[in-house]
């Protein structure tokens, strides 16, 4: 994007499209530089999503755009209710809406499953939840580091040696505590991937491995007795086992994608919720940064934590998957031209 100019590049070789940020009353003007009524409906469907995400995504502090046209009945902006159309009037495209839009985002895109409460082993009742997830399920492209970040389900045998180098590492191990051999984090992969309840996560940044997440439900975790947990709320922990991509560029891009992807896998869940020991400082202060409020001290058998929570409306509302001004340059990404998801 340069000035009020973006380009959309489709990574298959198609046609690229030009378009235009312009000015307007109440709202700025997105539309192709040939104008929204002569825009054929297949780049409509297909580009336009793209250049939305540029826009918010480098002007964070658009609250929406208008379209300056009448969107085709067929698209997918309008049957997904994030365009809104009033009778005879320009669309518009809210930033809070669009960022909830799980098409753009999610690879592995599957619809809620029908209610059915469950009991855990332990005698906790819950929703029966949905399948382990394979291959990547979610990819965004970060403008600061013009880089794609992704997360992809946890493979034992593909992915044992990367997590048993990653929990050897000293930084590592001082927190998460599972240093051993191979066999011993065989056994703790193939319990996270036989656990209904958790989701284990391979985070990269265009396509190499760095991190690892372990996502949860809940209202069936340790952590449901220290609050109000309701059904769908989404819990995690995290490493990040490359160091040299740690550090602020890097967590501003990983830690809201994380955010993101919990939101978007079930557009039931509300919150998340996060317990890091209490004297991870840094992660602490970077989770605040990140939009989680810091609740209170809890005490776990093997750790006194803090425990975090992130509501959905702040996240989408204030739109938390861009960097505070003190966290990191967003302008500062490509400047040109954003590659279509």
């Amino acid at each position: 994007m340069n000035g009020p100019h973006l380009s959309v590049l489709p990574r298959d070789g198609g046609p690229v499209s030009a378009w235009m940020l312009e000015p307007g009353t109440p709202l700025p003007l997105l539309q192709p530089r040939d104008g929204l009524d002569r825009a054929p409906a297949a780049l409509l469907d297909l580009h336009l999503p793209v250049a939305l995400e540029a826009v918010f995504a480098l002007r964070p502090d658009l609250p929406a755009v208008s379209l300056g046209g009448v969107l085709p009945a067929s698209s997918a902006l309008l049957a997904g209710g994030i365009a809104l159309q009033p009778a005879g009037q320009p669309a518009t495209v809210s930033r809070e809406l669009f960022w909830q839009w799980d098409r753009l985002w999610l690879t592995d895109r599957r619809d809620p499953p029908p209610s059915q409460c469950v009991f855990s082993k332990d005698g906790r009742r819950h929703p029966r939840r949905p399948p382990k997830p394979v291959g990547t399920v979610y990819r965004r492209h970060i403008p600061w580091l013009d880089q794609a970040f992704s997360l992809r389900a946890m493979d034992v045998e593909r992915d044992l040696a990367t997590v048993n180098r990653w929990m050897n590492e000293p930084a590592v191990a001082h927190f998460w505590q599972e240093t051993g051999d191979l066999d011993h984090h065989r056994r703790y992969l193939s319990g996270v991937a036989a656990d209904p309840h958790t989701v284990g996560l391979i985070g990269c940044l265009d396509d190499r491995p760095f991190c690892y997440v372990e996502a949860y439900w809940a209202k069936e975790d340790r952590i449901a007795p220290f609050y109000d947990a309701a059904d769908h709320d989404r819990g995690w922990h995290v490493l990040v086992g490359e160091p040299a991509l740690r550090g602020r560029p890097f967590l501003t891009a990983w830690m809201p994608g994380v955010s993101h992807y919990l939101f978007l896998d079930d557009c039931r869940t509300q919150r998340l919720v996060i317990e890091p020991r209490i004297d991870n400082r840094r992660m602490i202060r970077s989770l605040n940064r990140c939009g989680y409020a810091s609740l209170k001290e809890i005490q776990f058998p093997h750790k006194r934590a803090v425990l975090g929570l992130l509501m959905r409306e702040r996240f989408f509302d204030d739109a938390l998957w861009i960097p505070r001004a003190d966290d990191a340059d967003a302008s500062s990404g490509p400047s040109l031209a954003v590659p279509q998801s």
